[in-house]
């Protein structure tokens, strides 16, 4: 169990905000400085992370360096390359009416004290991305970790202050009460990743103190398969990316849209795939990972009776091993389809062309992402143009939050904000303007 931290919340945000006071977090050095120690944190103790990372998820080492650990590592190369540049004045044009003698600029400011509130499903990624944002914006940070992820929660509340500045950045371990706590206090923008309950509850806490917020949630993100394409690829890229964590992504395609014929011609590649990718028995390779708990096993398995079991359905709650599955014949209105699975349960819905997919996406939430396999320009550019989503994969899921000068984050119910790369600097700055007149 996380054990709380001792210090109070409300005497973590005075001192760092003394700290940001100061001054000393604004210099470029400092900001550089942070970042590597960062880096260094998550290169030295990377053994460490993925230890946490297997008793929490039962997440394969692989696994974990790919999508948690080297994947913020590159993160932080990206943004210490690139920081110099961003912070630059930025030259706007000033009207004639001015004068010739007016110039104007834009300038980077960090916003102060900021807190980054973590899910379980990746916590040291998900933590850690914005955190380095934050950091390179020039702010002291609150890190709040999953109570749900308490290994990681545990590793990381350990090795961050001794890698960062300690007078800057702070981790707060603990659940509902902790979080509630630091809810009430002024911080200059809050971070949160989850689902939109506690989203909502986040917003309504940030109204108090005006204080601008991120919300980075899920929904059903689909995933739209044309006629006529290479099955076996489709296949081979949605399992890769669905089963991933096992399922517990909130990027993974959470149901699949396609016509009748299509869809019996997929089944029998989906099931191949599995059985490609993770054997004969699943529950026997460390590439597959867990349930996180049996509340949410409990959840999932109650939603296997809402379709026909194409391949999987076998579970084991001592365990929580839930193996990848997926489920035909399913109705628009079944369990499984009235809310985001976050689990290995890939359901195939049938539509009868692309108008009807497309009637269907933009009938529910505006999903974080939207997916597509279809060798079509036309296809292609109808679902760009006629849906709204956070983000969309032409031919692979989930791949466009790994490139850093996209904007990540969902539109509508799948939340509001981006980051990553530059625009996590933007999230955590205030961009000023500047206008000099000389007196002249």
């Amino acid at each position: 169990m996380v054990q709380s931290t001792v210090e109070h919340p409300a005497d973590v945000v005075s001192r760092l905000r003394t700290t940001f006071r100061s001054g000393r977090t604004k210099p470029l050095s400092w900001r550089t400085e942070q970042l590597h120690g960062l880096r260094t944190m998550l290169t030295e103790h990377g053994q460490d992370l993925a230890a946490a990372l297997l008793a929490d998820l039962g997440k394969g080492e692989a696994e974990a360096f790919r999508t948690e650990i080297d994947f913020t590592v590159r993160e932080i190369d990206h943004t210490l390359e690139r920081l110099a540049d961003w912070l630059r004045p930025e030259p706007v044009d000033v009207p004639e009416r001015l004068g010739p003698d007016a110039t104007a600029w834009t300038v980077q400011d960090p916003l102060g004290v900021v807190l980054v509130i973590a899910p379980w499903n990746y916590p040291a990624q998900l933590l850690l991305a914005p955190v380095v944002g934050a950091l390179a914006a020039g702010n002291c940070v609150v890190a709040k970790p999953s109570e749900l992820a308490p290994a990681t929660s545990r590793v990381i509340a350990d090795l961050l202050p001794r890698h960062v500045d300690s007078d800057a950045l702070a981790v707060v371990e603990g659940a509902v009460p902790e979080t509630t706590a630091l809810l009430e206090q002024h911080f200059d923008h809050i971070f949160y990743t989850g689902n939109g309950t506690v989203g909502r509850i986040v917003m309504r806490a940030a109204a108090e103190h005006l204080t601008p917020v991120t919300l980075e949630l899920g929904g059903k993100s689909p995933a739209f398969v044309d006629r006529d394409t290479d099955l076996a690829t489709v296949a081979a890229r949605l399992v890769s990316t669905k089963f991933l964590n096992a399922g517990q992504t909130c990027v993974a395609p959470d149901y699949v849209l396609t016509d009748p014929r299509t869809a019996r011609e997929l089944e029998g590649a989906l099931e191949k795939a599995v059985q490609e990718t993770f054997g004969s028995d699943p529950a026997r390779t460390s590439a597959y990972g867990r349930i996180v708990n049996d509340r949410h096993f409990d959840r999932l398995t109650g939603l296997l009776g809402s379709g026909r079991v194409v391949v999987g359905g076998e579970h084991d709650r001592a365990t929580r091993y839930l193996a990848p599955t997926v489920l035909a014949d399913v109705a628009p209105d079944s369990p499984v389809m009235a809310e985001e699975i976050f689990g290995p349960i890939l359901p195939i819905v049938e539509v009868e062309d692309l108008d009807e997919a497309i009637a269907f996406i933009n009938e529910r939430d505006k999903p974080l992402a939207l997916y597509a396999f279809t060798q079509s320009a036309a296809v292609r550019d109808r679902l760009i143009a006629e849906t709204s989503s956070g983000g969309v994969g032409i031919g692979l899921p989930v791949a466009h939050l790994t490139v850093s000068d996209l904007p990540f984050g969902g539109v509508g119910e799948s939340g509001m904000g981006r980051y990553h790369g530059r625009y996590s600097l933007e999230t955590f700055s205030h961009r000023k303007a500047v206008l000099d007149k000389p007196l002249g």
